[in-house]
């Protein structure tokens, strides 16, 4: 039967694979990797470079396909069919590849960014090829060092507090209200930088931000939010603005009434 490795492959830094990863990697016939067009052409290279980095060249084959667009514009309750419908195309995507692409007694893979478990689609996605019944494979998952994870080692500071809860959301929730009963909030996908909302209402939150985190594109900032927003606001339009693209990460870390902050200066 085929089989699959789905393989964290850390933020973008070939030293941040784990030796589980090099391994499954070492054992792969076919890299899939879905190409988001020009614009993040370095994207698909940095894949390129992690395989030149633990791959003897000429081991295995990289199958490459263009990535279905996405309705970024669709909001409210329009957001999640929106989701649904490009998960499917991917899956009709992935399921070409595995059935076209992939011999019976071959292994392939597909390169994850961070870990396959966080805020990714990977597993999603397979489970819904299967599911069609058209295709039958085995796969594992190989758990990678998260945006989250490289984001707090970059800024030497931990991600939870002494028995306090940390949650990871997203900017569109962040956008809702500042989560309830938590002081440590890590955001993630936020297109908007809704971070912006609390940098005049609460001035005991500090943030640790990072952009292109493992990367040499790799941008970091913290300090307390209402002083360094607007840096950020300046770095991220700067970078975007540069490379067509940005993917960012940060922590929001509220202090208790009266402490005031205790945030590292700008990086």
């Amino acid at each position: 039967m085929r089989k699959i490795h789905v393989i964290g492959i850390g933020a973008g830094d070939p030293d941040q694979l784990t030796l589980q990863a090099v391994k499954a990697l070492r054992s792969t016939d076919v890299f899939f990797i879905l190409d988001k067009g020009e614009v993040k052409s370095d994207l698909v290279q940095l894949r390129r470079d992690i395989l030149d980095a633990h791959i003897t060249e000429g081991t295995y084959r990289l199958v490459e396909a263009r990535d279905p667009e996405r309705d970024r514009g669709a909001g409210g309750a329009a957001y999640s069919p929106a989701v649904g419908d490009w998960r499917s195309a991917r899956a009709g995507i992935y399921e070409r590849l595995i059935a076209e692409e992939l011999g019976e007694d071959e292994s392939g893979a597909f390169l994850v960014w961070g870990d396959p478990a966080l805020y990714d689609s990977t597993l999603g996605i397979l489970e819904e090829v299967l599911g069609r019944g058209a295709v039958t494979f085995e796969y594992d998952v190989v758990p990678g060092i998260s945006s989250v994870s490289a984001l707090v080692a970059r800024h030497r500071t931990g991600l939870n507090r002494v028995a306090r809860p940390v949650q990871i959301t997203t900017g569109r929730r962040l956008a809702e209200g500042f989560p309830e009963d938590v002081d440590d909030v890590v955001v993630m996908l936020d297109a908007h930088q809704a971070f912006r909302r609390y940098a005049d209402e609460d001035a005991d939150i500090d943030i640790y931000w990072g952009a292109y985190i493992g990367t040499p594109d790799e941008i970091l900032a913290s300090g307390p939010l209402a002083e360094t927003a607007p840096r950020i606001e300046r770095l991220r339009a700067e970078a975007r603005e540069r490379k067509g693209w940005i993917m960012d990460t940060y922590l929001l870390r509220r202090h208790p009434r009266g402490q005031g902050g205790t945030g590292e200066p700008g990086l």
